[in-house]
């Protein structure tokens, strides 16, 4: 079977037709990234407006990519939260219209949720319940249990900052272009720089817990910034050179990503007792290159599996809304 996906939570708007065997038939995705840059920020109210442009074609463009009719659709899963409510709002009024003017089954999706399924959407045999998951975005910083579809504990999370959120004030920090998001315009720069060349504190390297902080790593980088600034004796952060920049941008993912391995030891050791040995890293932040590369690392030398979904389907797009309400489906759940 197949399911037409929606996705609007945030700032980017995304349909995608996937069968029920996880083949994307179609997919289409409008990124909302030029209209928030010159706000240093996401803006609710435009990324609304943006949606409600966009929604329409993406959709279109999704079915005819798959090449299919919303007569052909099975049913219509969309994400449901969490995210912006205003921006929310519009793929589900989209999707309760579908689904009410083609009779077809409605799934609502957790964000959340849909972002751990993506591991699964290639080959579900190789990431089977129970797993553990690492969730890492520009909002949420997670460790779960996954102990089925709908039944998640979180043995972990972030007391204050998202590490996506932490990329991507960083990125603003030294003067990164942060259309396409923060965090790859740094993971770029840093592979030009030396990771151990600025001193920088581990958040929590004395706590024995699963949890994650990343607000004081983000002050921690920026006072190492402009004392660099003044060292050099330069106006500000944005005037040092490249080499320094660089240097900065790979002490601080270094630094971020040994807390990241740190609390993935932890939460692998309490997992063992509970015959678990697989891990899941999803969310945008899964995307970077050098943090699957450590994370890997890990869990192969505890001879564990680990599975990342291509990186290009770890950020925000229909297809994850598509797949989780193919898992949903499968087990007899729709809305």
């Amino acid at each position: 079977f197949t399911v037409l996906g929606i996705e609007s939570s945030c700032d980017d708007t995304g349909a995608a037709v996937v069968r029920s065997d996880g083949v994307i038939l179609g997919e289409s995705l409008a990124s909302q990234a030029h209209i928030h840059e010159e706000w240093g920020g996401i803006v609710p109210g435009l990324a609304k407006t943006a949606h409600e442009e966009n929604i329409d074609r993406v959709v279109n463009d999704a079915l005819q990519q798959a090449q299919m009719t919303l007569e052909e659709i099975d049913a219509i899963g969309v994400t449901v939260g969490p995210g912006l409510e205003i921006c929310l709002r519009v793929g589900c009024e989209k999707a309760i219209q579908l689904a009410t003017e083609y009779d077809k089954p409605f799934v609502g999706i957790h964000h959340l949720e849909a972002h751990i399924l993506m591991a699964r959407i290639e080959n579900p045999e190789l990431l089977q319940f129970p797993f553990l998951a690492l969730l890492t975005s520009g909002g949420h910083c997670q460790l779960l249990k996954c102990l089925g579809i709908g039944r998640y504990e979180i043995i972990g999370g972030t007391l204050d900052d998202s590490l996506g959120e932490c990329y991507d004030k960083t990125a603003r920090l030294l003067g990164l272009p942060v259309g396409g998001g923060g965090g790859p315009a740094l993971e770029a720069l840093a592979k030009e720089g030396n990771a151990t060349s600025i001193p920088l504190t581990i958040p929590l390297h004395r706590r024995h817990d699963c949890d994650f902080s990343y607000a004081g790593l983000k002050t921690n980088i920026r006072r190492a910034a402009e004392g660099l600034a003044i060292d050099r004796n330069v106006t500000s952060v944005l005037d040092l050179s490249r080499k320094d920049k660089a240097d900065l941008a790979a002490s601080f993912q270094n630094t971020a990503i040994i807390h990241l391995e740190q609390r993935l030891e932890r939460a692998i050791k309490m997992m063992e007792k509970e015959d678990i040995s697989s891990l899941a890293v999803v969310g945008g932040v899964a995307a970077n290159q050098e943090l699957r590369s450590r994370l890997n690392a890990v869990c192969e030398h505890r001879n564990w599996n680990m599975v990342v979904p291509p990186a290009r389907l770890c950020t925000d797009q229909g297809a994850m809304a598509s797949w989780a309400a193919i898992e949903r489906l499968k087990i007899g759940s729709s809305d």
